[in-house]
């Protein structure tokens, strides 16, 4: 299936959303790209919401019917990734696997998930992908953030682009580091210090390091897949999210097409194209230099 996007309002204001639409019409993100992309069920789609090397720090939004991708805003104001030396807003191409959520407290073995969002995924393909774009992803592992009360974990996706002259090469975690050598330390190093110039701690990670292999990563998906579908089912209960849609047979939030089009319309009419000094992209052009030992960090503009 064939994705593109089109767009409300301008970006880096409050106003702007991305929608994504297929050959008949516009989707919600979330609900209605399948979370497989092959019968075998051994490849995903993913969709992205941040390119590589960029700091615009977009999301899912999950209470919006069909789930546009915003920036992130606290006060009105756009959220950037702060340049932590030596890295440059994203890693990675930074998205989310449609059709699965985190629920805390539903969480079964040991995979210990934390929620409330559709789980994460880094690309790390030579490509940068575009804000949107629907990827066909290979699952290589997982790396486990600790939450601050350390009993659940914030679980980020490893994953390559079925396109990328590698697909082919790396398998699981321990083919990365052969192939793509530093990745995974920068990986690690970047969770840990990326909240620092926001003021926080420095993250930490499960045991090992917090890496899994691709099989761990498997039984991931699968809880959460599950978790999405208690949530659509309604079988729990939850006033959080949107659950709308234009393709799940049997839903009760199952809309039209036509009705999915004046959602949009309405969207845009309330939309603005005012242009407000509302820009903060202090982080795009400045460095922050970390102490790993202490958590402190000293900004310089680039």
């Amino acid at each position: 299936m064939n994705y593109s996007t089109t767009d409300i309002g301008l970006p880096m204001q409050n106003d702007h959303r991305i929608y994504i639409q297929d050959k008949y019409g516009l989707i919600s993100p979330w609900h209605d790209i399948p979370l497989y992309a092959n019968p075998s069920k051994t490849v995903f789609n993913m969709v992205v919401k941040a390119q590589r090397f960029t700091n615009a720090n977009f999301e899912i939004s999950l209470k919006e019917p069909l789930n546009p991708i915003k920036q992130v805003s606290q006060g009105g104001v756009p959220k950037f990734i702060p340049n932590c030396f030596p890295y440059h807003g994203f890693l990675w191409n930074y998205g989310i696997l449609p059709q699965t959520y985190e629920f805390s407290g539903q969480s079964a073995g040991n995979t210990r998930c934390r929620g409330m969002d559709p789980i994460d995924v880094l690309e790390i393909g030579q490509r940068g992908a575009q804000t949107g774009e629907i990827l066909t992803v290979k699952i290589l592992g997982a790396l486990a953030l600790v939450d601050l009360d350390e009993l659940q974990y914030d679980w980020q996706l490893i994953a390559i682009d079925k396109r990328d002259p590698l697909a082919d090469c790396l398998n699981d975690i321990c083919d990365i580091e052969k192939y793509l050598p530093g990745l995974l330390q920068a990986t690690m190093d970047w969770f840990t210090v990326h909240k620092v110039p926001l003021g926080k701690p420095m993250n930490s990670f499960g045991p090992g390091g917090g890496l899994k292999p691709a099989s761990f990563a498997y039984d991931i998906i699968h809880e959460v897949h599950n978790c999405w579908k208690l949530i659509v089912s309604r079988t729990i209960q939850t006033d959080e999210v949107a659950l709308v849609n234009t393709t799940l047979e049997g839903s009760v939030f199952k809309i039209s097409r036509s009705d999915a089009k004046e959602i949009f319309h309405n969207k845009m009419i309330q939309c603005t194209d005012d242009v407000k000094d509302i820009i903060d992209a202090s982080f795009t052009d400045k460095v922050y230099f970390i102490d790993r030992y202490s958590g402190s960090s000293y900004g310089s503009k680039l």
